[in-house]
């Protein structure tokens, strides 16, 4: 079955295992080799900060998701077009609060270990993940999808 006929964005793997490998790699380093990048009282603020901001995003990413009738999971089919929400702001917000989570335990831990394998997180989400996803909903969407990316960010 090629990209064009399957109904899915054909992702390489559950974006939250692609945040989760990298996380626990680093917490794990972290054990073993400590390195500390911010003073104990900063890591505990930013951190909290980073974890509660993220949260708030994901409900409201789920909110969004679920008032349109459409699946959370980018392995199934996407049933509509979801514009307003976070998405008005942002066209992956499920990711970007993934992202600000991670940042924030790996703040709230002190992990310079896990903050350093981030990058590779992102990585992994934009070319295995978001780009995959664009193509599908542009092959589904058509020039409303398009519309929309011309309007709103990826990221922030």
């Amino acid at each position: 079955m090629t990209s064009d006929e399957r109904d899915n964005a054909g992702v390489v793997a559950p974006p939250p295992l692609i945040y989760s490998i990298p996380l626990a790699l680093g917490l794990l380093l972290t054990r073993k080799l400590p390195a500390p990048f911010l003073p104990r009282g900063s890591a505990r603020t930013l951190g909290w900060s980073l974890i509660g901001g993220g949260l708030f995003l994901a409900g409201w990413f789920f909110r969004a998701l679920r008032s349109a009738g459409t699946s959370v999971d980018p392995r199934e089919p996407t049933s509509n077009l979801v514009t307003d929400g976070p998405y008005r702001h942002t066209r992956n917000p499920g990711y970007l609060s993934m992202a600000l989570i991670y940042a924030g335990i790996s703040s709230r831990m002190n992990s310079l270990w896990s903050i350093l394998l981030l990058p590779v997180a992102l990585l992994v989400i934009r070319y295995g993940v978001i780009e995959r996803e664009e193509r599908y909903l542009e092959r589904v969407f058509g020039e409303e999808y398009l519309s929309y990316k011309a309007r709103v960010r990826r990221w922030i």
